[in-house]
């Protein structure tokens, strides 16, 4: 395990040429332009090393070992293999040569878990025999770098036990309960340790809504004019009636959907209607007024979690762009450390908040003292400062608006106003209740004025326009007293129905998680990212919606290993990491407990004999309740789709249909659709042969022929803005009838044939295509409307004419290759180039989102991996032209030597925190 290299040359700092290495080139290069000569600062481009990542990374010392698969020894002491990550290599060449030139080492990397792990790890791979020192800073200014070089200190053990801690608890979780559900559910899935209960929150949540059962009920809503002065009106809601209260929707049970009180008054429609039109004659006088002072506290400054939650809500951003801005912002040095659980700011950040409320909004809105936030921070040694404007003075956001991309901006703007506002005064106001009667009814209406807007001035949580938003805040009522008659202008019976739990967003989710202690806030954006690159998860709108492979795995999980996904029991291993990192807690003893069990069994025992005991068809059947005959219904979880059955009966589902919109009903239908599917719509006069309209995954379609022919059965998809409730046989016998040929073309010499294609129908003739118009069909488009057509000039299209625009380019050249970095719209996707190299971006990855930092970091991993080179025109000819040459036979090749292993100490990081 992890033990901390002792620095050299305590207590003397180097005076000639020392080496500063951080994380990011971005961050490299503006702490450069503050340390000036003398300082020679390079990135490590996150981690340098990690536990092997397959096979293949496993050095050949290990491969023998049963554990070997894990990357860890776990009968000895849980010590970990080490090897040097992916496309790491030459920049670890690069550090080790940069440091044959200094005297001094500096460690700049983040003062956080993972940052101490990368200092950490750079010490065990460099082994320099100069002075070492860490430094840390909160922000990224002159003075702060500056005052952490008068400050350095050592590398922390704590930190760096509990981030290695971390690492191996997650490859342990990762590694052996992954193959269980590859085997058990489907293949490729994963599992981890705040990964699996994430999706476990969004599945119950789902299930609530599946179980829930709507009610309806009604009231009236009463518009009173004062006699005085018909202008002035109140509008109102009815609340009760000769004594009875009305429901609301908290009084319906949310599973039988039947009122939880049977002494309130649920009225129906046309109760609702009687009671209005016996109303609308009636006398009404104003019975009370009450007036009640409130006071509102303005919000801490922001933390990673509620800065995600908000640029959600606010933004629409997700939390993965979230932070990717936030980090750019950080290391440009505009605002402070942006990875952080507190909300405390330092004294000189206090006064220059007062300062500017002073200044901004006038010294009515400072309040006399400053303002101090207490958070739920539990490990000191992490406790950053909030995240903030950096520097001071703290730079307007007027005046940052040049300086800074849109995105930037944005996020800069909310930091500055929830920073000022933190420091503000109190909002106060009055909230005003009227209450109505007449006629043995009762109806109140409620308003808000606001005396003092107070820190509502600078900052409205989730209003980008904090002015527009106090507008909408207050509502004024008309001044009435107390036994004063009004008049009934109007009555109306309103309808309502109750709503079903909402699903979470990725703010809501980020807030749930942080709640219940799961995870940290600095992970949330990767663990999103994972689970719905895993097919946990997709997104409807901005809600996360879960898959039923997801309902699976979490059945799996439930019912037969528990403890991992209970909420309890993963909050307590982030405290119990917090405790190792502070010492409190020896992390061999914890993993031992984890892994080998301790009193309870521990992670593998309760795996022993699971694939022998697990019945994957009881795991993958998801019930949703039985028809009049008795017979159960299921949704199955298949290997490629899910479907329903009943019985031998199945029928495909869409797989992105909400399975709480997955009724009984609806299941029923799908079968007896599929059993309708059966039977053929007829016989092709051509071939005699049955022809059927069929469901599949991707939705109907028309099947010729069946299975056991000889003959492939042939297939073709109906039309867009087809409807299979129209498909006859003649209908179904003209799609087969596609491609057909149009006869010959004038000019060009070869038959024009019509297809329906995956991007919609086109006429070909040899090399030449076109699209076909919107409003002709290619089952009727005629010869002469192709030749039109095919005469017409080719149109810029998919693979052909002009070339594509980037759809990003970085303001930075590529420190490798000094060539322009861009994001390339290309045949199987979007990638990355810096004019040598090509490297695809992750699946679910943003072209907007990514940052130039892991540009490079895809661009070196590709390198690294000696694919997607650009070739010159020449090349490439050269190359087609070889290929037609007979293949020479294969020669043997040296085998490549083992990487250089070690069984100490982190985890691979580029700029994003460890996926949990």
């Amino acid at each position: 395990m992890a033990k901390t290299q002792a620095t050299t040359g305590s207590g003397t700092k180097g005076t000639g040429n020392a080496l500063v290495i951080v994380e990011s080139p971005a961050k490299a290069k503006t702490i450069g332009k503050y340390l000036g000569k003398g300082f020679t600062v390079e990135a490590s481009v996150g981690h340098v090393r990690d536990l092997p990542q397959g096979a293949a990374q496993i050095p050949a010392k290990y491969k023998k070992e049963k554990w070997s698969s894990l990357g860890v020894n776990v009968e000895d002491n849980f010590q970990p293999i080490y090897v040097v990550s992916p496309g790491k290599t030459k920049q670890v060449k690069l550090l080790k040569d940069q440091l044959k030139k200094a005297d001094t080492l500096y460690l700049a990397t983040d003062e956080d878990r993972e940052g101490e792990a990368i200092s950490w790890h750079l010490l065990e791979l460099l082994k320099p025999k100069v002075p070492v020192y860490r430094l840390v800073f909160n922000e990224i200014t002159q003075e702060a770098i500056r005052g952490s070089l008068d400050s350095p200190r050592q590398v922390d053990d704590g930190l760096v036990r509990a981030q290695e801690t971390r690492r191996i608890l997650d490859r342990l979780y990762g590694y052996e309960v992954s193959p269980l559900l590859w085997r058990k559910v489907r293949p490729k899935l994963s599992a981890g340790r705040v990964q699996s209960v994430a999706v476990r929150m969004i599945v119950d949540r789902e299930r609530e809504r599946m179980a829930f059962v709507s009610a309806t009920w009604w009231d009236l809503i009463g518009t009173f004019a004062k006699q005085s002065d018909a202008k002035q009106r109140l509008e109102t809601t009815l609340v009760s009636v000769d004594g009875r209260k009305l429901p609301s929707g908290k009084d319906f049970d949310q599973q039988t959907g039947k009122l939880k009180n049977a002494d309130l008054l649920l009225m129906d429609g046309p109760a609702a209607e009687a009671l209005a039109a016996r109303l609308r004659s009636g006398e009404f006088r104003v019975k009370s007024v009450e007036e009640k002072p409130y006071t509102s506290r303005p919000y801490p400054p922001f933390t990673t979690s509620t800065l995600q939650q908000e640029t959600n809500r606010k933004l629409g951003f997700t939390a993965r762009r979230t932070m990717q801005v936030a980090q750019s912002l950080y290391e440009n040095g505009h605002i402070t450390y942006m990875r952080t659980d507190s909300t405390n700011l330092s004294t000189l950040a206090v006064g220059e908040a007062r300062k500017l409320v002073q200044s901004e909004y006038g010294s009515e809105y400072l309040p006399e003292g400053p303002r101090s936030y207490t958070g739920k921070v539990k490990n000191a040694q992490e406790a950053h400062e909030a995240i903030r404007p950096a520097g001071t003075p703290f730079a307007v956001p007027a005046v940052m608006k040049a300086q800074l991309g849109t995105d930037e901006f944005k996020i800069f703007d909310l930091i500055w106003k929830r920073t000022i506002a933190s420091q503000m005064q109190d909002a106060r106001g009055r909230r005003i209740v009227v209450t109505i009667e007449g006629e043995g009814c009762v109806f109140t209406v409620s308003g808000k004025t606001i005396d003092f807007p107070g820190y509502l001035r600078a900052y409205v949580e989730g209003s980008d326009d904090p002015g527009a938003e106090l507008a909408d805040q207050e509502k004024t009522l008309p001044s009435v007293v107390v036994g004063e008659a009004l008049d009934a202008v109007e009555l109306i019976a309103k309808d309502h129905t109750t709503q079903a739990p909402s699903r979470f967003s990725e703010a809501a989710l980020t807030k749930a998680l942080e709640e219940r202690g799961i995870g940290r806030p600095s992970t949330y954006a990767s663990i999103i990212d994972t689970i719905l690159a895993r097919n946990y998860v997709f997104k409807k709108g901005g809600a996360l919606v879960p898959t039923w492979v997801a309902f699976s795995v979490v059945k799996l999980l439930e019912d037969h290993l528990t403890a991992l996904v209970d909420y309890q029991f993963t909050a307590q291993m982030e405290d119990d990491l917090d405790s190792i990192s502070r010492g409190e807690r020896d992390s061999i003893d914890y993993l031992r407990s984890f892994y080998f069990g301790n009193g309870k069994p521990g992670l593998k025992k309760q795996l022993e004999n699971k694939v022998d005991e697990i019945d994957a068809r009881s795991i993958s059947r998801i019930s949703l309740g039985k028809a009049d005959d008795g017979d159960e219904v299921f949704v199955r979880v298949g290997r490629y789709s899910p479907f329903v059955e009943k019985g031998e009966k199945t029928a495909s589902l869409p797989e992105e249909l909400p399975p709480d919109e997955v009724k009984l009903s609806y299941a029923l239908d799908l079968l007896a659709q599929a059993a309708k599917a059966e039977e053929p719509l007829g016989y092709c006069p051509e071939t005699s042969k049955p022809v059927y309209l069929k469901v599949g995954r991707f939705g109907p379609y028309i099947m010729r022929g069946t299975p056991e022919d000889e003959e492939k059965p042939k297939n073709a998809s109906l039309l867009k803005g087809m409807s299979p409730d129209h498909i006859t046989l003649e209908v179904a016998l003209r799609l087969l009838s596609l491609p057909r040929e149009l006869g010959a073309h004038p000019k060009l010499e070869d038959t024009m044939t019509v297809f329906n294609g995956r991007y919609g129908p086109y006429v070909k003739c040899g090399s030449e295509t076109r699209s076909l118009p919107a409003d002709v069909s290619p089952l009727d488009v005629t010869a002469e409307q192709a030749i039109e057509l095919l005469n017409q000039p080719k149109q810029a299209g998919r693979g052909r004419g002009a070339a594509k625009p980037p759809l990003k380019v970085f303001e930075e050249k590529s420190p490798v290759t000094e060539g322009v970095v861009q994001v390339m719209d290309g045949r199987y996707g979007p990638y990355v180039s810096d004019g040598e190299s090509n490297a695809s971006l992750p699946k679910g990855t943003s072209p907007e989102e990514l940052t130039f930092n892991e540009a490079l970091n895809l661009l070196a991993a590709r390198a690294a991996a000696g694919g997607s080179k650009k070739k010159p025109a020449k090349k490439k000819a050269a190359k087609k032209k070889a290929a037609k040459k007979a293949t020479p036979k294969k020669t043997a090749t040296k085998k490549a030597p083992a990487k250089k292993a070690t069984t100490k100490g982190v985890k691979k990081r580029t700029t994003k925190k460890a996926d949990d």
